[in-house]
């Protein structure tokens, strides 16, 4: 860099270093912390579904497992986000750089969104925010959108009270996703196709099976 700003400023003819390549940094493995299918569990069924914050936590996370969807993408949603497509409901989440992302919701999903919606009263209500916020400790809910920051705090407070000890944040559940769905003979190509990303180099940064492999092998070391 140096040499090209000095032909720019035509302090020598050439660059002498043109021919130079500097090593390339490959990542091959993601950071994110993922939780198993155990733990995944345990954190669902931890959650209370006699209050409506529980439904809703429990609602929004599930977008984020079920879809592999960015927590941006989830908390965009409006109520009519989801909707009816033929048999099944679908998602419509709203990407990076204004993209709408469709994809059919599992079915656990549906029930989980289904009690949110009818214990909210928020099913006519279209144009509305499908994850709000909730005044304090009353357990109403406002017709604010839940911000990430809220989010990020109410996914540390679940896996808390789920004795999960694995430092989680919102981005865990899009990572745990792929991996069990991966695990349980998913496709890659297609999980690049419903997490929405351009490139199966980033799909695969969220493939993290080699640790369940490592692990196993790490225990073979007995005395």
């Amino acid at each position: 860099m140096l040499f090209d700003w000095l032909v720019v400023g035509q302090v020598v003819p050439t660059n002498p270093a043109s021919v130079v390549r500097g090593p390339k940094h490959v990542v091959k493995r993601g950071k994110t912390p993922i939780l198993s299918p155990e733990e995944a569990r345990q954190l669902f069924d931890s959650i209370p579904v006699d209050t409506i914050v529980g439904l809703r936590d429990r609602a929004l996370i599930g977008v984020l497992i079920y879809s592999f969807a960015r927590v941006s993408a989830a908390l965009g949603m409006r109520v009519e986000d989801y909707f009816p497509q033929g048999k099944r409901w679908w998602l419509r989440l709203h990407e990076k750089g204004v993209k709408h992302h469709e994809m059919p919701a599992h079915h656990t999903l549906e029930e989980y969104l289904d009690r949110y919606i009818a214990a909210a009263g928020i099913g006519e209500d279209k144009k509305g925010p499908l994850f709000r916020s909730a005044y304090l400790k009353t357990g109403r809910l406002t017709t604010q959108p839940l911000s990430r920051d809220n989010a990020f705090r109410m996914v540390q407070r679940r896996a808390r009270k789920a004795g999960i000890r694995t430092k989680i944040g919102c981005h865990t559940f899009r990572a745990t996703g792929i991996t069990i769905y991966l695990t349980n003979g998913g496709d890659l190509e297609k999980a690049q196709q419903m997490a929405a990303h351009e490139s199966l180099r980033t799909t695969k940064l969220y493939d993290r099976r080699s640790d369940v492999v490592s692990l196993d092998e790490v225990e073979k070391v007995v005395f």
